[in-house]
C-alpha cells in the first residue's frame, strides 16, 4: 500500500457548512486519548498538536493516557463518548488493523465505530538489537537466532500489534524461536530493552532513535518499502532479503461514529494546518516521523485497507484469536 504519496497528493479537506457547527463548545475542553504511556512518540505527537491545536479551536485542548489492553481501553472510551467533537484518539493501526484479528472479542468496531478525521504522521518501524545481542544486519542476527533456540526475547508495544507481528512474520520467515513480551507502551519497552531484559523490538522510529543515544541498542534494519529520509543511513529489511517486512506505519486522528460533518470539517481543517506548520513538522522529525494530513476519506480509506491487508498477514501466520 503507498500509503505516503496517497496521503500527500489529498488537499485539505473543507466544508461550507463548517460555519454552521456549534462545535466547540465554549469552556469544553477538547480530549484527544492515546492508548500508549506517557514519552513514547505517539504521546509526543499528540502533545506537540494539541499545543497548537488550541490556537486554531480556541479553546483548552488536553491529551490523556490510557495505556493497556494493545490500546483497546482508549480506543473504547472513545467510541462510547458523545460524537460532538470533544473526545479524539490519536492512534497508530494497532486498534483498526491489527487487533481485530488477534483478539476474539473487541468492545469496538473498528471500521463503523468511529469517524476517521485525518492522518496525523507516518513513519516505519525499526527492528532494534541490545548491543549484547552479535551481528550489525539480518543475516548476523538470524544466524545468532538459530544457534541459539529460545534466547532472545523481543519486547512490543501491545499482544497483536505490529510490532509483535512482525516479530512473528520475521520467526516464521527464517525458522527461528524467539519469546514475544508485551508491553503497555514503547516507552515501557525503551527501559528494558536499554537494560538489556529484552534483546530485540520492532520500535517505532522515534523510539529506536531515543535507544540508540543511549549506546546500548543498535539499528538492525528498517520496515518500510525504502530507506527513511529521515534515516538515510539505515538500510530497510527489504534490502537485507525479508519478505513482507516493508509496511510503513500510520497514525491518526479518530472521533465517535456519527459526527456531524460540519463538527469533522472545522476539526479537519484545523489538523491540517497545524500538520503543516514548520515547527510542528521539525518536532516529528526529531522522532523520525513525518507530519501528514489527509481528508477524512482519504483517511477513511487507508484504514479499510490497513484492515485488510493486517487480516491477510494475521491469517497467513496462522494467528489465533484469544
Amino acid at each position: 500500500m503507498a500509503l505516503l504519496p496517497l496521503l500527500l497528493s489529498l488537499s485539505a479537506f473543507a466544508s461550507g457548512s463548517a460555519g454552521a457547527s456549534n462545535f466547540p463548545v465554549p469552556d469544553k475542553p477538547v480530549r484527544i486519548l492515546v492508548g500508549l504511556a506517557p514519552g513514547g512518540p505517539t504521546d509526543l505527537q499528540a502533545r506537540v498538536v494539541a499545543e497548537h491545536l488550541r490556537r486554531e479551536l480556541n479553546t483548552h485542548v488536553v491529551v490523556e493516557n490510557r495505556p493497556g489492553a494493545s490500546m483497546t481501553i482508549a480506543t473504547a472510551e472513545v467510541a462510547r463518548a458523545p460524537a460532538d467533537g470533544h473526545t479524539l484518539l490519536y492512534s497508530p493501526s494497532t486498534p483498526f488493523a491489527q487487533n481485530p484479528h488477534t483478539f476474539a472479542k473487541l468492545p469496538y468496531d473498528p471500521l463503523k465505530g468511529f469517524t476517521p478525521i485525518s492522518v496525523g504522521s507516518v513513519g516505519p518501524l525499526v527492528l532494534v538489537a541490545h548491543q549484547s545481542v552479535p551481528g550489525d544486519n539480518l543475516q548476523q542476527l538470524v544466524a545468532y537466532a538459530k544457534a541459539n533456540p529460545g534466547k532472545l526475547n523481543y519486547g512490543s508495544f501491545g499482544q497483536g500489534s505490529s510490532s509483535h507481528l512482525f516479530g512473528q512474520l520475521m520467526a516464521k520467515q527464517y525458522g527461528i524461536d524467539m519469546v514475544h513480551v508485551p508491553y503497555k507502551g514503547a516507552g515501557d519497552v525503551q527501559k528494558d530493552l536499554i537494560a538489556g531484559r529484552v534483546q530485540l523490538m520492532f520500535a517505532a522510529a522515534g523510539g529506536a532513535v531515543q535507544f540508540v543515544r543511549s549506546g546500548n541498542v543498535r539499528m538492525i534494519g528498517v520496515v518500510a518499502p525504502q530507506r527513511s529520509p529521515l534515516l538515510p543511513g539505515v538500510p530497510t529489511l527489504a534490502e537485507q532479503g525479508a519478505k513482507g517486512l516493508d509496511i510503513e506505519g500510520w497514525v491518526g486522528f479518530f472521533g465517535p461514529a456519527h459526527m456531524p460533518p460540519a463538527t469533522v470539517a472545522r476539526l479537519n481543517a484545523a489538523l491540517v494546518k497545524v500538520l503543516a506548520e514548520p515547527q510542528v513538522k521539525s518536532e516529528f522529525a526529531k522522532g523520525a516521523y513525518e507530519a501528514v494530513s489527509s481528508t477524512p476519506q482519504a483517511f477513511a480509506t487507508t484504514v479499510r485497507e490497513s484492515y485488510e491487508q493486517w487480516g491477510r498477514i494475521a491469517a497467513d501466520l496462522g494467528i489465533q484469536k484469544d
